[in-house]
């Protein structure tokens, strides 16, 4: 598995996912980091960036929201009680690191794999993009 840290120049809260990813990393031998600073739109675009900090787990952000655009931002995370934090917490990760994956990380990375042909449009039924899904195997 790979996960990768993408973070602005100075972000306050990256310290903060680097202690909590520790935790949740330790004696895993499987997982590889890596570490991107980003500072402008583009990069963030490219990478997938969400705000910092963000990581990656196999490139997708499990942290995401639907729709989320790129951004070079502060980013908070919802932590239980509706409070939100700087980084997402330990039980977060080892959700989104650990074992099986969520259902939503699923989705995505099917959503991901799936070709251009298949690209949904307004017009598109969701019966024709089912369709052309399955012919791709997925």
């Amino acid at each position: 598995m790979d996960l990768a840290v993408l973070a602005v120049p100075d972000c306050p809260n990256v310290m903060l996912l680097e202690e909590r990813l520790a935790q949740v990393l330790e004696g895993r031998r499987d997982v590889s980091v890596s570490r991107q600073v980003i500072a402008e739109e583009d990069e963030a675009a490219r990478w997938g960036m969400h705000g910092s900090p963000t990581i990656l787990v196999d490139g997708i952000d499990p942290f995401a929201g639907p729709g989320q655009s790129a951004s070079v931002s502060c980013r908070l995370y919802r932590a239980g009680g509706g409070q939100v934090d700087g980084a997402p917490s330990v039980s977060q990760l080892r959700q989104a690191i650990g074992g099986q994956p969520s259902r939503r990380q699923l989705a995505r990375t099917m959503f991901q794999q799936i070709p251009r042909a298949c690209s949904w449009s307004s017009s598109s039924t969701r019966s024709s993009f089912m369709e052309c899904a399955t012919r791709s195997g997925l």
